[in-house]
């Protein structure tokens, strides 16, 4: 057939196609219930296109048409027809004994092994940054009239079937918000295509069918499935039984079935204020299936795309592990299932990640109860429950942004508290040096481990510093409020040769955290913590004191060798040795003033008298052309 515009228009072949399809009874209707992945599909649009292929889409008038729907391609006389080639639903859809076309149901070849072998967080191979440009241009797309003219404009950049579904999923997580009052009260209307448009609020249901349709128009096969999920007020270990409280998405794509759930893609609900935040997430976007399972359990068993599928039983008694688990690169933890005993008063928990991750845990909603330690790969946390009964502990990760989100969730069940374990409120997380300080400047600990005993309360730590890092350390008991001058001064910092070394005197028995934070020398702002270690003394007999106080004159390299304590005996001759670096003089101050000489082996040395006084200065001359002494140290003296 030839069609003639006017003189100078070219002869064209039109190809007519006709494809009939039975209709839903009441054309235009949308299931207020999940499709069924048998159902036949519903179509409201055709193709219409001009010159060597397909340009757009256009809306086909008329919703109360039935029987028969005619697609038209367009095209040069010499070009070849593209509409079989780039969108054929023939090969996509099955026929059934009525002759309606329904989307083909998964089998073998759509499966994937459970459990998950670590090889993607997606069922096929992906590197997303290919959407970058899709993606920016889909989430701009705005809604002119209806749903078939949203789909044309969004496929303008989108050129393969993949990249259809993503341009759709990327569109409805960017615009379409959760509705949490229609869920609450099944609005069906709420549900709808056309309601959806105009309000741009649903729920999973609405999510679902509006995916579903969208995909159709499009010409990729997709179905919505429904079952039970682990979402928005999920409880550890609870069962699942009745009406069906989720629906989500499969799509057929280079031969495969794929699962997406775009309602959790866009956002979440806030558990205290119950209200909707768009949060996009990429993780339900043709997710692998051993990993969609931990939290979404279909109707029909044949869509979990599993091999072998999982019962109900096992989806509700597996561990929880949260998107975010994925998401911050996880791989694995210990134990699997969600609610531990403990052992003894104490319960254990090991992640296993694929890069150095900086993880956070609360006990009770209180960051208390826990010794946890990096590694190079994941971490370890042993946590103590100060008291017996159900508690709950709540495990974050940092991973490559600068936020914490929560990851792990378990429910501890403890039969007897270990009472002898009682950790300071003050030992923040992470105990122990591990890759986080190496990274902050601080290298070859003399104590890699977490914890430190001492018989006799005292005990040695040192470790390299990079150039440029000045350190400073606390220590942190739960005898009561305490002055930041004083938890400074049962340690003693001494510097030598790249090397820094932290004597410390416990006060008492008991635990203290000695708390390790930095600073670089050159720029401004407060010392950053970075770990802290256990120190535990049993010894009642202990009772050491403050070290003696240093003042802004004593130099990093310093070095005191006696007197320690910083408290002196009144009445006695007490003696001193010092290495001081860059000074022409030194002396003791007390009731009177005692010169402190330079050995051979570059110690000054020397003695004082502390009768008469109650306060004990060491002072240095580093000019020897000025008069002004400065304070280096400072001790107090016992009164008589």
């Amino acid at each position: 057939m030839e069609l003639k515009k006017d003189s100078n228009a070219v002869s064209i072949d039109m190809l007519l196609i006709v494809h009939s399809e039975k209709r839903r009874a009441a054309q235009g209707a949308h299931s207020d219930r999940p499709a069924d992945p048998g159902a036949p599909p519903q179509r409201r649009g055709g193709l219409q296109g001009v010159g060597n292929g397909i340009r757009r889409w256009q809306k086909l008038e008329g919703n109360d048409l039935c029987g028969t729907q005619l697609t038209v391609e367009v095209h040069a006389r010499d070009a070849m027809p593209q509409l079989f080639k780039k969108f054929s639903l023939a090969k996509r859809l099955q026929v059934d004994k009525n002759g309606n076309t329904r989307p083909r149901q998964p089998g073998g070849k759509d499966t994937h092994a459970y459990p998950w072998d670590r090889s993607s967080l997606k069922s096929m191979s992906l590197d997303l940054r290919q959407f970058e440009k899709l993606d920016t241009y889909a989430s701009q797309v705005t809604v002119k009239s209806g749903l078939e003219e949203l789909v044309s404009d969004l496929l303008q950049e989108a050129h393969s079937d993949l990249e259809i579904v993503r341009a759709i999923w990327i569109w409805i997580c960017h615009h379409i918000e959760y509705d949490i009052e229609a869920a609450q009260e099944k609005d069906r209307q709420a549900f709808k295509p056309t309601a959806i448009l105009q309000t741009q609020k649903t729920n999973c249901d609405g999510y679902a069918g509006l995916f579903e349709r969208m995909c159709r128009i499009a010409g990729v096969q997709c179905v919505t499935v429904p079952g039970y999920s682990k979402g928005f007020g999920y409880q550890l270990g609870q069962s699942f039984s009745g009406e069906f409280d989720h629906a989500w998405n499969a799509v057929f794509l280079e031969g495969r079935w794929h699962l997406v759930d775009s309602t959790w893609g866009s956002g979440l609900v806030d558990s205290s204020t119950s209200k909707f935040t768009f949060l996009y997430n990429e993780f339900y976007f043709l997710t692998h299936p051993a990993l969609f399972i931990e939290d979404h359990f279909p109707d029909n068993k044949n869509w979990q795309l599993l091999k072998p599928p999982q019962s109900l039983r096992q989806f509700e008694n597996s561990m929880y592990h949260k998107s975010e688990f994925y998401n911050k690169g996880m791989l694995s933890a210990q134990p699997q299932t969600s609610i531990i005993k403990t052992v003894n008063g104490k319960a254990t928990v090991t992640i296993e990640s694929c890069a150095p991750t900086l993880f956070m845990f609360m006990l009770n909603g209180k960051q208390e109860h826990g010794l946890l330690s990096l590694r190079k790969n994941g971490m370890k946390l042993d946590v103590y429950p100060p008291t017996a009964g159900t508690h709950k502990l709540q495990i974050f990760a940092k991973g490559n942004s600068e936020i914490y989100s929560s990851v792990l969730e378990y429910t501890l069940k403890c039969h007897c508290a270990d009472m002898d374990v009682r950790l300071p409120a003050e030992l923040h997380q992470p105990v122990g040096p591990s890759w986080f300080s190496e990274q902050m400047g601080i290298t070859k600990p003399s104590h890699p481990e977490p914890v430190i005993y001492t018989s006799d309360g005292r005990c040695s730590v040192s470790f390299g510093v990079e150039e440029g890092i000045s350190v400073l350390a606390s220590l942190h008991g739960d005898d009561g409020p305490v002055t930041e001058e004083t938890q400074r001064r049962y340690i003693f910092q001494l510097h030598r040769e790249k090397r820094t070394e932290l004597k410390v005197q416990l006060p008492h028995a008991g635990k203290f955290a000695l708390k390790i934070f930095v600073k670089k020398r050159q720029e401004p702002g407060n010392y950053l913590f970075v770990f802290n270690y256990l120190i535990c003394c049993t010894n009642t007999k202990v009772n050491w004191p403050v070290f003696p106080e240093s003042f802004g004159n004593w130099g990093v390299d310093n070095e005191l060798l006696e007197p320690l304590s910083g408290v002196l005996p009144a009445n006695r001759n007490v003696p001193f040795k010092l290495k001081l670096h860059g000074v022409a003089k030194a002396l003791v101050k007390g009731q009177d003033t005692w010169p402190l000489t330079l050995s051979p082996e570059g110690y000054w040395e020397g003695s004082c008298s502390t009768a008469g006084c109650r306060e004990v200065y060491v002072m240095v001359l580093e000019n020897a052309n000025h008069s002004f002494y400065s304070y280096i140290l400072k001790y107090q003296v016992n009164a008589q």
